[in-house]
């Protein structure tokens, strides 16, 4: 259902180009007479000097100056733009500054040109005669479903304000919630590769040199010194061959997770049995699944329809498609803490206060309290993981790049003990 209504919404709302704005420098003559000038913004001269005779100005000259777009470079559109942008759109509209007017605002005060474009481009069809929601439906790229639905149902109730309040507060929870997930998983990551990097730098150029000193020596090298330096011989002579078998084999995984929905329903069953990281992984995705399903019950979306959204925001395709699966049976007039039961995915806490919300009928309320609660839980969980990685990688790098070192100075250390 949801998804006719997003293809019917997109039929009616063919993509338009973003109406670009130019700064313009006018003279004219007020309705005393008197001459006075000033700069306006819009489209074409055409738009400037019917603007001015609205205001009662006769206008005599109008010049372009400079487009509004030249101060701001132009840069990808982010998550992070939408959840700024949604919070200054709530907090002008609970200022009572007129929708259109907003827009221009903070359109015109971005510093990213491409949001700049988009913003101005919704101004402009508003004032072309279209809902907010249908204005944000010609972007399904940065504004989703979800946001879609719950600007309708403010335009809608009359109580925008409060529903843009909601989808800025949804947005803020959501990218902490990110920030925290990519933190646990990148920083390991990142350490990972530059202990490879140095341990590379320190085969391929430190070690050889070490070689051609024990050659001199005429005496039989240590065991492990023999492994390193044959380590070494075989990244000088084999170098593009490590880098084309890492290069290739990070592309061929980027294109599988990229194109194959079975390789990320694969991965991210993986990654969920991880340790740490994998329970960081899971609490994210409760904590994601309850603060969508309480934005979206709260904005008065039916369940069966919210459950839509709430599965795409997931973040793991095992809970994006169990998630479909309950819908299915919700549908069916199935409770939802039972669905979540079958499912054997939700934690014990998360159903019994969702049982508590149907029953007592604030089942937003419940949600948005499961939500707090695991978001602090990764929270704690990932400050905790930063602690308990920062000396295991150090002790990792001490390992790797000091037996590096001692396989370099045995044989000294023999010449040594024989002198």
């Amino acid at each position: 259902m949801a998804q006719a209504a997003q293809a019917a919404r997109q039929k009616k709302a063919p993509k338009i180009e973003a109406i670009k704005e130019y700064t313009f420098k006018w003279e004219g003559l007020d309705r005393k007479g008197q001459r006075v000038r000033g700069s306006s913004v819009g489209p074409s001269e055409s738009m400037i000097k019917t603007q001015l005779r609205k205001q009662g100005i006769n206008p005599l000259s109008v010049r372009k100056q400079a487009a509004i777009f030249s101060a701001a470079k132009k840069k990808a559109i982010t998550s992070v733009d939408i959840s700024i942008f949604s919070r200054q759109m709530a907090t002008m509209m609970a200022a009572g500054v007129p929708l259109v007017q907003a827009l221009e605002i903070v359109g015109r005060g971005h510093e990213n040109a491409s949001m700049q474009e988009m913003i101005l481009g919704i101004k402009a069809n508003i004032e072309g005669g279209n809902s907010f929601a249908a204005s944000l439906a010609r972007y399904p790229l940065y504004f989703d479903d979800l946001f879609v639905n719950l600007v309708d149902a403010g335009e809608k109730s009359g109580a925008l304000e409060t529903l843009l309040d909601k989808i800025a507060t949804y947005k803020e929870k959501t990218e902490a919630i990110k920030k925290k997930v990519k933190k646990a998983l990148t920083y390991p990551a990142a350490v990972m590769v530059v202990a490879f990097i140095v341990t590379g730098i320190l085969l391929y150029f430190v070690v050889p040199t070490f070689a051609e000193l024990f050659q001199g020596f005429g005496a039989d090298l240590p065991a492990f010194t023999k492994m390193v330096i044959g380590m070494s011989e075989f990244i000088q002579a084999k170098w593009w061959l490590i880098l084309g078998i890492v290069g290739g084999g990070g592309y061929a995984l980027f294109e599988a997770k990229r194109r194959s929905r079975a390789f990320r329903r694969f991965l991210d069953r993986v990654m969920l049995k991880v340790p740490i990281v994998g329970e960081i992984l899971y609490k994210s995705a409760i904590a994601r699944f309850n603060r969508t399903l309480s934005t979206m019950f709260a904005a008065g979306v039916p369940l069966v329809e919210a459950m839509e959204s709430v599965a795409r925001a997931a973040g793991n395709i095992v809970f994006e498609e169990a998630i479909l699966v309950m819908r299915d049976r919700v549908s069916t007039g199935q409770q939802l803490q039972l669905t979540m039961q079958q499912s054997a995915l939700f934690p014990n806490m998360a159903v019994q206060m969702v049982a508590i919300g149907e029953e007592s009928g604030a089942l937003d309320e419940m949600c948005a309290k499961v939500a707090d609660f695991y978001e602090a839980e990764v929270d704690a969980m990932v400050d905790s993981l930063s602690s308990l990685l920062e000396p295991m990688i150090m002790a990792f790098l001490g390992i790797v790049v000091g037996g590096l070192v001692t396989a370099m100075y045995l044989p000294i250390f023999k010449l040594g003990q024989a002198i």
